[in-house]
């Protein structure tokens, strides 16, 4: 225990997450994030003068830095699973719901596009390829391994606080179907990206998150901040991260976390 403590505090922390807000950014087809405070300081005082404060959000399963359960997308009525989609407004989806995940701890990698790309963030209209990715591991000198979790910074993160450049009316960069297709070649766990859609976008088809989700049952996480990582050229690290258990729920909130050796 004593070793396996001195091992976490010994790695650097990447906090992958990005803040929520009011005004942040949301896909359209999903709800905003909605705050308010329901009690304020000074409204209760106890007998020593001490008070508290409160709030309520609302906000959807797929708003911020999140996780798609394989239960997000189907194709012909069917899931990942192959059976049938089985749904009810009152709770959800009955099968590869993101309750029924894990938490994640797992080999992560990060592919810097935009830095190998030599830009700040990708143009709007980029399709990242499979010769992208060949590209930028063969430059990171890193390799794929069954179970990863693939993270790939276009550089939109920085965004974040714009929320109309960030959402560019659905438009943004990301991998198409061949670009899914060398991932899931790799086995891995889950893929990710800064932008709010993981894929390129506009894809009426949404043939990655058909592909990812329904025909290779691998996870895909969007939103996250990968800025940090970039910056330090930390290519290879521990992933943490653990969606909330929302029975029935299609994706859920998550605050991944990198651990690298310092």
């Amino acid at each position: 225990m004593t070793h396996l403590l001195d091992l976490i505090q010994s790695a650097k922390v990447y906090d992958l997450a990005q803040p929520y807000f009011i005004g942040m950014p949301h896909h359209p087809v999903h709800p905003p994030y909605l705050f308010g405070l329901v009690k304020k300081h000074g409204e209760y005082v106890t007998a020593a003068g001490a008070s508290s404060a409160s709030e309520a959000f609302a906000f959807g399963g797929h708003v911020g830095t999140h996780i798609d359960a394989l239960c997000h997308f189907s194709r012909q009525g069917k899931l990942h699973d192959g059976g049938d989609v089985a749904q009810s407004y009152s709770g959800g989806l009955e099968r590869l719901s993101v309750d029924t995940m894990a938490p994640i701890f797992r080999r992560g990698v990060l592919l810097d596009i935009a830095g190998h790309q030599k830009a700040d963030a990708l143009p709007v209209d980029f399709t990242i390829t499979p010769e992208h990715l060949d590209a930028a591991a063969r430059d990171e000198e890193v390799e794929i391994h069954a179970g990863d979790v693939v993270l790939l910074r276009t550089g939109w993160a920085r965004y974040w606080d714009d929320a109309a450049r960030f959402i560019s009316q659905v438009r943004g960069p990301g991998p198409g179907e061949a670009g899914s297709r060398w991932i899931s070649a790799r086995r891995a766990f889950a893929a990710g990206s800064d932008t709010v859609a993981f894929e390129f976008v506009p894809a009426p088809t949404m043939p990655a998150h058909v592909h990812l989700l329904v025909e290779s049952g691998i996870h895909i996480i969007e939103c996250l901040n990968l800025e940090q990582l970039a910056a330090d050229r930390v290519y290879e690290f521990v992933l943490v991260a653990a969606p909330l258990k929302i029975r029935g729920g299609t994706g859920s909130p998550i605050r991944p976390l990198a651990l690298a050796t310092k």
